[in-house]
C-alpha cells in the first residue's frame, strides 16, 4: 500500500482492514481531485470552471435500499419499519469483507473531517471511496480541517465506505437489489454500494446524527438555517428535497448558516455541514443569483448536468438525464454565509411543503399545538427525480420533514422539537411552495417572488399586527394582506376556477392528514390531535 497525500493519518485504513496494491490518496486538495477525476475519466471540466459527472442508473436517494444493522447496542432505539429497515450483522460484515477483497488492487481515496460546525457536538468522520470527485464531495459537503497536524492525527468516530463499482447478491446478502446502503451503528461505519450518486455519502452520516444528537438532548433537523440583523434572529426551513431550504434560505438580507441540516442545542442552532447540495434544474440567475454563481465557480461538482462537449457550456434547463440535476459546492462559495457555522436560537420556524393537490395556503402561522401536528405529519410531494423511479410529484407524509434519515422513534423528535419551540417562544410558519389555481397538471407551481415576499413578511414581523381568517377545514391562521403579494393569492380557494372543485380536493387531504395522524394519536396530547383538520 502507497499513501500519498499533504494529511495522511497515522490511523490509516489498514487499521480498519483495507490493504490495497495501490496508492490511498489522503486529504487531496480540490485541484489535486479534479486532476484524478479528469484523468481517470470519472467526469470533465465546465467552461465556468465546475466539475461537471454522471451519476449513471441511479440519479436520487436510493430508499428501498437502506437497511440499518440490528444489533444488542441500538435494537431498542431503533424505529424499525419501511424506513429502518433492519438487516443481520452478519451479513454487513460477509460484505464488508468481499469490499475489501474488491478493493485488493485498487488506488483509493481517503478524506477526514467532521459533522458538526459547534465541536462540543461534531463527531469525526472518515470517508473512503474508490472515485476522485466522490471524494471531492465529501470534501464539499462536510466540515473541513485546515490543521494538518490534527489531519495526521484524525481518528475516525464514522467511517463511509463507498464502493459503487461493488454490488451486492440479493440472493446470499439480504439486500433489495445489487445497490445497497447499510448503517451499523455498533461498528460505527456505513457501506454504500452499487450507485453513483453521492448523496447517499452525506445523508448516511446525518442518519448518524440524528441517532446520536437526540441522546445529549440536541434536535437534530431536517432544515436549512439563516439569520437576519444578527445571529439571535435565526430562521429554520424545514422540508424535504425540492420544497426550496436551499432557495429560500438563499437570501441576500440575512446570513445562511446551512441549506440542509442542523442542530438545536442549549447553545442555539449548528450547522452539520461545511457546503450545500442544491437543486439546480431551471435554476433562474435573476430569481436565483447567489446559487446560480457557484454553479460557474472552480470546485463545484455539477451531477447529472448536460454539459456542451464543444463549448463545455452547460445547460441548466436540460432535464434529459434527470430532473435531480445537482451542485455540491462549499459553503465558501457563497458571500452570504457565516462560515462558523454557528448561532443563537430561532425567533422563527418555517415548515415548507410543496402541496401537490393546491389546497393548502401558500403562508399561514401555526399554534403550538398545531405546529406539532404538522410537524409529525411532515406532508408534502415527492419532487420528481429526488428518489428513484419518481417521475412526477405525488403526495407524501414524511415525519419530522426528513423520516428517510430519522432512526429513532418521531416522538423523540417531536418532544424535543416542542421543549424548544415553547422555551425560546418561537414563531411558527406553514409554507405551501407547491401549486396553486388547481392540483399538478391543472394549476401552476407558486411563484417564488411570491413566497419570498411572504417569508420576508413574516421574518421581519410584518404580519405580526395583520388579521387573519381561519381556513374552515385546516384550522389555519391565513393573513388577509401581504404587500407584494396579490390578496387572491392567500386564499387557495379563490385562485381555482372551480371552488366545488377545491373543497373536494381539500376533503380528501384532509381525510389523508386524518388517516396518516392515526399512528401518532396515541403518543400526543389531546390539544395535537383537536389541530386535525375538519373531515367534510
Amino acid at each position: 500500500m502507497r499513501n500519498t497525500g499533504p494529511f495522511i493519518s497515522r490511523h490509516g485504513i489498514n487499521s480498519q482492514g483495507f490493504d490495497t496494491t495501490g496508492t490511498v490518496y489522503w486529504n487531496q486538495s480540490e485541484a489535486q481531485l479534479y486532476e484524478q477525476a479528469i484523468q481517470r475519466g470519472e467526469a470533465s471540466l465546465a467552461a465556468g470552471g465546475a466539475l461537471v459527472t454522471r451519476t449513471g442508473e441511479h440519479t436520487g436517494r436510493a430508499a428501498n435500499d437502506k437497511f440499518v444493522v440490528r444489533e444488542s447496542a441500538s435494537e431498542q432505539d431503533i424505529w424499525w419499519g419501511k424506513v429502518n429497515k433492519p438487516i443481520d450483522q452478519s451479513r454487513f460484515n460477509a460484505l464488508l469483507s468481499r469490499i475489501r477483497e474488491h478493493w485488493k488492487g485498487s488506488d483509493l481515496f481517503v478524506f477526514d473531517g467532521y459533522a458538526g460546525a459547534d465541536p462540543n457536538y461534531q463527531i469525526k468522520v472518515r470517508v473512503i471511496n474508490e472515485n476522485a470527485w466522490q471524494n471531492l464531495f465529501a470534501r464539499n459537503m462536510f466540515v473541513r480541517e485546515a490543521d494538518g497536524q490534527k489531519l495526521t492525527e484524525h481518528a475516525p468516530d464514522f467511517t463511509v465506505i463507498n464502493a459503487p463499482s461493488f454490488r451486492a447478491d440479493p440472493t446470499i446478502d439480504g439486500t433489495y437489489s445489487g445497490t445497497f446502503i447499510l448503517l451499523d451503528l455498533s461498528q460505527r461505519l456505513a457501506l454504500i454500494g452499487g450507485t453513483q450518486y453521492a448523496g447517499e455519502i452525506k445523508k448516511s452520516i446525518f442518519t448518524v446524527m440524528n441517532y446520536l444528537l437526540p441522546k445529549r438532548g440536541v434536535m437534530a433537523m431536517h432544515c436549512s438555517a439563516n439569520y437576519g440583523k444578527d445571529r439571535d434572529d435565526v430562521a429554520l426551513f424545514f422540508g424535504l428535497s425540492g420544497t426550496g431550504k436551499t432557495t429560500l434560505s438563499a437570501d441576500s438580507k440575512r446570513t445562511l448558516i446551512g441549506d440542509d441540516e442542523h442542530g438545536w442545542s442549549d447553545d442555539g442552532v449548528f450547522n452539520m455541514e461545511g457546503g450545500c447540495y442544491a437543486k439546480v434544474i431551471r435554476l433562474d440567475p435573476q430569481g436565483e443569483p447567489a446559487i446560480y454563481a457557484t454553479t460557474q465557480r472552480f470546485g463545484t461538482i455539477l451531477e447529472n448536468v448536460i454539459c456542451n462537449p464543444e463549448t463545455r457550456c452547460v445547460d441548466l434547463d436540460d432535464d434529459s438525464l434527470t430532473e435531480n440535476t445537482r451542485a455540491s459546492y462549499p459553503l465558501d462559495h457563497l458571500s452570504s454565509v457565516d462560515l462558523g457555522g454557528v448561532a443563537g436560537h430561532p425567533k422563527n420556524v418555517i415548515f415548507l411543503t410543496c402541496d401537490a393537490f393546491g389546497v393548502l395556503p401558500p403562508i399561514s402561522s401555526l399554534t403550538e399545538a398545531q405546529a406539532m401536528y404538522h410537524f409529525l405529519s411532515g406532508y408534502t410531494a415527492k419532487v420528481a427525480g429526488t428518489e428513484k423511479g419518481v417521475t412526477k410529484p405525488s403526495a407524501t407524509f414524511s415525519t419530522c420533514f426528513g423520516a428517510p434519515f430519522m432512526p429513532l422513534h418521531p416522538g423523540v423528535y417531536g418532544k424535543l422539537l416542542g421543549e424548544k419551540l415553547a422555551r425560546h417562544q418561537a414563531k411558527v410558519w406553514l409554507i405551501n411552495t407547491g401549486w396553486t389555481g388547481g392540483p399538478y397538471g391543472t394549476g401552476e407551481r407558486m411563484k417564488l417572488a411570491y413566497t419570498r415576499r411572504m417569508i420576508d413578511a413574516a421574518l421581519t414581523g410584518a404580519l405580526d399586527q395583520v388579521a387573519t381568517i381561519t381556513d374552515p377545514i385546516f384550522g389555519l391562521a391565513i393573513p388577509e394582506r401581504i404587500e407584494g403579494v396579490p390578496q387572491e393569492v392567500l386564499t387557495p380557494r379563490n385562485t381555482w376556477a372551480d371552488a366545488k372543485a377545491y373543497d373536494t380536493q381539500a376533503s380528501r387531504l384532509a381525510d389523508m392528514f386524518v388517516e396518516n395522524f392515526k399512528q401518532f394519536e396515541d403518543g400526543v396530547d389531546a390539544d395535537v390531535k383537536a389541530a386535525a383538520p375538519i373531515r367534510g
